[in-house]
């Protein structure tokens, strides 16, 4: 059954890919300016995925991450429902973080109707399929145990790891070709086909646009949401629609 449908008189919102990071307090700050402004007049609130440039545990604490997780339990209390599905860079958001902000944790490909359409969220990574080396990570954090391990290591080790992996990722990005990184048309039409849907929303790609197109003969209409790192912005969906709306 789809995830609890969205029919309030108030908007749905959906971002991603802020990449919240000490190096980046003005991200931080539009961030806590969209919580206590355009995100208090919606009904729900959807951040799927890189919400943070990386999180190695609902233990790590820091004034970055310390400021977004109490803006985000201002915004739950307020009454504004909010839901995270889990990025490449914060998949190991857990349940001690849902307690602290009042968040509720999806699924990383989540059905819901949306205004009457069976819509599907998702990061967006797992569309990438071309990226060899990347579904290849995918498939490493996903598994339970590497996940209970790297966990148990101690939060200055983790922290070491984490920067590791965010060099190499860096390093990587500069050698594959852009149309390496973006989504494949054949992972969409089999999502599509899986899940029957009439929509898709996604992030990752950075690449914010609408895209139309026909699977089985059918119409299926995928939004991609913008990054933060030049101008914030958010997919606003009520009874008229959809739209792209950029933030101050």
């Amino acid at each position: 059954m789809p995830h609890e449908p969205s029919v309030a008189a108030l908007p749905a919102l959906f971002v991603a890919d802020l990449h919240i990071a000490p190096e980046r307090p003005d991200i931080t700050e539009a961030f806590v300016r969209f919580c206590r402004g355009p995100a208090r007049e919606a009904a729900e609130l959807y951040i799927l995925g890189d919400l943070f440039e990386v999180w190695i545990g609902d233990d790590d604490r820091g004034p970055a991450w310390d400021r977004a997780v109490e803006t985000l339990a201002e915004l739950t209390a307020a009454g504004v429902r909010t839901y995270f599905l889990p990025g490449n860079r914060d998949f190991l958001v857990g349940s001690a973080f849902a307690r602290r902000t009042g968040v509720r944790l999806l699924d990383e490909i989540t059905l819901i109707e949306l205004y009457g359409q069976r819509t599907l969220l998702l990061h967006g990574d797992e569309l990438c399929i071309d990226d060899v080396e990347h579904q290849a990570f995918r498939r490493e954090v996903q598994d339970p145990a590497w996940r209970r391990a790297f966990l148990a290591r101690p939060l200055a080790e983790r922290r070491e790891i984490a920067a590791g992996m965010r060099a190499a990722s860096r390093e990587s990005v500069q050698h594959k070709a852009s149309a390496t990184m973006d989504v494949s048309a054949e992972a969409v039409r089999a999502v599509t086909r899986d899940w029957q849907v009439e929509r898709i929303i996604h992030g990752h790609t950075h690449r914010p646009a609408r895209h139309d197109h026909i699977v089985d003969g059918h119409p299926l209409e995928r939004w991609v949401l913008g990054d933060w790192f030049e101008q914030a912005s958010m997919l606003r969906a009520d009874r008229n629609g959809l739209r792209a709306v950029g933030l101050d």
